[in-house]
């Protein structure tokens, strides 16, 4: 299989009201528009392919790239891969492919820390949602607890002050320290609740920034605080 042949079979299943939503989102062009349940039964066929996803990615083709993602070696990407990847992203695909492969990989942890003090904001917001995507899926005895507590308080300082999608990122991070690091439960409400609302204004969309607390109550309710995720990617 070569990124030529899965570009001409993915092309056909795009459909433009699915295009019109992605280009909301922040999507970028070329788009087919396929959805993701399409995409994951192409992945079925193939598994995992490491050399093909770096092609796709290449391609420039926005479901291509997202597609790229799912098929990824995360522990066979380099920091300049992902590196290369964020700088190609779009927004939604910073915050969510280029994001839950570098969570993966060996070298996420070091890259968010970098990222995150961008002053693109595009890149900045997937290094948050690296360190958020990180701790769902790494064992709490696997993270540096005390430096997860700097950020944490470090989102409560400044988060009011960021551009839009760093706002919702951080704000993302603290409800996944909350959900998934019991240790750093409560600090994640206390600090949810000095924070308060987050608004971020995408035009043309409905997304709404869940509250901190409110969030991971719900979590708790359901009794699965603390459960961990085999893989950021979905």
């Amino acid at each position: 299989m070569t990124a030529k042949t899965l570009l001409a079979q993915m092309e056909p299943l795009g459909r433009e009201s699915y295009r019109s939503v992605l280009r909301r989102h922040g999507a970028h062009e070329p788009c087919y528009g396929v959805k993701i349940e399409e995409m994951k039964k192409l992945v079925k066929g193939i598994k995992q392919d490491h050399r093909l996803a770096l092609d796709l990615y290449d391609s420039g083709v926005y479901d291509a790239m997202y597609l790229a993602g799912l098929l990824a070696d995360d522990a066979k990407m380099t920091k300049l891969d992902l590196q290369r990847w964020v700088e190609k992203a779009s927004r939604p695909l910073a915050t969510s492919t280029v994001a839950w492969v570098a969570a993966g990989s060996p070298s996420g942890w070091e890259i968010a820390q970098v990222w995150i003090d961008s002053k693109e904001e595009r890149v900045a917001a997937a290094g948050w949602s690296t360190l958020g995507s990180l701790v769902s899926i790494k064992a709490d005895a696997e993270l540096d607890l005390p430096a997860l507590k700097r950020l944490m308080q470090r989102v409560g300082k400044t988060i009011q002050a960021q551009p839009g999608e760093v706002r919702s990122q951080m704000n993302g991070f603290l409800i996944a320290v909350g959900c998934y690091v019991l240790p750093l439960t409560a600090l994640a409400k206390e600090i949810g609740e000095k924070i308060g609302e987050v608004t971020v204004e995408r035009e043309g969309t409905a997304c709404q920034v869940p509250r901190v607390p409110a969030y991971i109550e719900k979590v708790e309710k359901r009794g699965s605080l603390g459960k961990k995720r085999k893989t950021a990617k979905c």
